[in-house]
């Protein structure tokens, strides 16, 4: 009898719901450009809720555009450090929770997604203000337990080292500001099943709060022109025949950049065509660099620093491997998405969220990130032809195009959000 009366109480709960809900997307960062791929997937997720016939408010830092406010497709997009002047000072955080209180008055909304810890100002206040707020996952300091794991060596001296490491940092991020998010969370978004048991045993986030969504990009988005691609080759006198491998970095841990660096010089005195694009900046700029002329790699490596959108778009195009070896990144890289949509062989991490995409050897390859014997090795035979990079890639193009349907995602992620409401 208690069974039926909660689920009948349950079922009374969700057809109370609105058909259509009033959403806030908060994220520092929310490019509104011109191409779907250039927004990774915020933008199709923010279009597509309306599509559905949410009302959907976007708050975030700063515009590309240098606009302080935007609306397309539907989607009002506020731009907090651009053009609100009590507000371009103030730490964003604070400035996200005046903005929506303001929003909030005029129209009350029923639940807040911030897809990094910006809002969780609103989450302290979440009950007076009478809203849901739910958080994806790189809201936490996951990231860096990831980050540690992915670096460790197979040696009993490393895998013991790198335990004491992870427990150190798990400790000193859970009770540094992890605890207290997860506290003002009415649910929070992974991508996968590794962030999943995080959050539920070591975080100790209850799992009936935990909801799954396959973020991915739109890959139906018009390759570059070739007029631009003879532009980008001759501006970097690149020959015809080189092969190039791209990897995109925020060069926050240079010993990421260092393995892959130390793994292409090998490459390079083996194939003399081949070139390295080091796409991104970061605190580690001069350190990373430093590590490249100390290789004597400066005519092999290409370091482009922070490129736009369409930039980048252009060098994933004309590369054949796309490495990315980061394991800090809790979610689906855009980038990589790219270039498996472009039919790129791609290697990942085999700790990352793509070690649950893609199965090694087929749709790609996954390394752990400290292995520069194999990455040396791997890279020296897909140049060499001995592996089949067309079939590879044409089988990472097929299972992005399953499994990052929008409409499933923007399905899912409807459904995940009444679930919230009636949780």
């Amino acid at each position: 009898m208690i069974l039926n009366w909660s689920k009948l109480f349950w079922r009374r709960k969700k057809t109370s719901l609105p058909e259509h809900l009033n959403i806030c997307l908060v994220a520092a960062r929310f490019p509104v450009l011109g191409r779907s791929s250039d927004h990774g997937f915020l933008w199709p997720l923010a279009r597509g809720l309306v599509r559905k016939g949410h009302e959907v408010t976007v708050i975030s830092s700063k515009s590309r555009l240098g606009k302080a406010e935007v609306v397309r497709d539907g989607v009002r997009v506020f731009y907090l450090h651009e053009g609100f002047p009590n507000m371009s000072q103030m730490p964003f955080p604070k400035a996200v929770l005046e903005k929506f209180r303001q929003l909030h008055r005029e129209k009350a909304f029923d639940l807040v997604h911030s897809f990094d810890r910006s809002a969780f100002l609103i989450g302290k206040n979440r009950h007076a203000l009478q809203v849901a707020v739910t958080y994806d996952v790189e809201a936490t300091q996951m990231s860096q337990l990831f980050s540690i794991l992915g670096m460790a060596r197979e040696t009993v001296g490393s895998l013991l080292s790198t335990a004491v490491a992870v427990a150190y940092k798990f400790l000193s991020t859970f009770f540094g500001g992890d605890h207290e998010l997860l506290s003002t969370a009415d649910g929070m978004f992974v991508t996968s099943p590794q962030q999943r048991i995080f959050l539920e045993r070591y975080y100790l986030y209850p799992d009936f709060h935990i909801y799954g969504v396959p973020y991915g990009i739109e890959v139906n988005t018009p390759n570059p022109t070739v007029e631009s691609i003879a532009q980008l080759r001759q501006k970097y006198n690149l020959p015809e025949n080189a092969h190039i491998v791209v990897t995109v970095t925020d060069m926050a841990v240079p010993a990421e950049m260092t393995t892959l660096l130390h793994a292409f010089e090998r490459v390079a005195v083996k194939k003399p065509s081949t070139y390295l694009v080091i796409i991104g900046t970061g605190e580690h700029w001069f350190e990373i660099e430093h590590e490249m002329l100390g290789l004597a790699l400066n005519s092999r490596v290409i370091m482009t620093g922070a490129l736009r959108e369409e930039e980048i778009s252009e060098w994933i195009s004309i590369a054949e491997v796309f490495a990315n070896l980061s394991s800090r990144h809790t979610g689906f890289e855009p980038t990589m998405i790219e270039a498996m949509a472009k039919k790129k062989v791609i290697i990942g991490s085999e700790l990352s969220p793509m070690a649950n995409m893609i199965e090694d050897g087929q749709e790609g390859f996954l390394l752990r990130p400290a292995d520069m014997d194999s990455l040396a090795q791997l890279l020296v035979e897909l140049f060499s032809g001995s592996l089949p990079a067309f079939e590879i890639g044409q089988k990472a193009r097929d299972k992005v195009n399953n499994l990052f349907d929008p409409q499933k995602m923007i399905d899912a992620l409807d459904d995940s959000y009444r679930r919230v409401l009636s949780n």
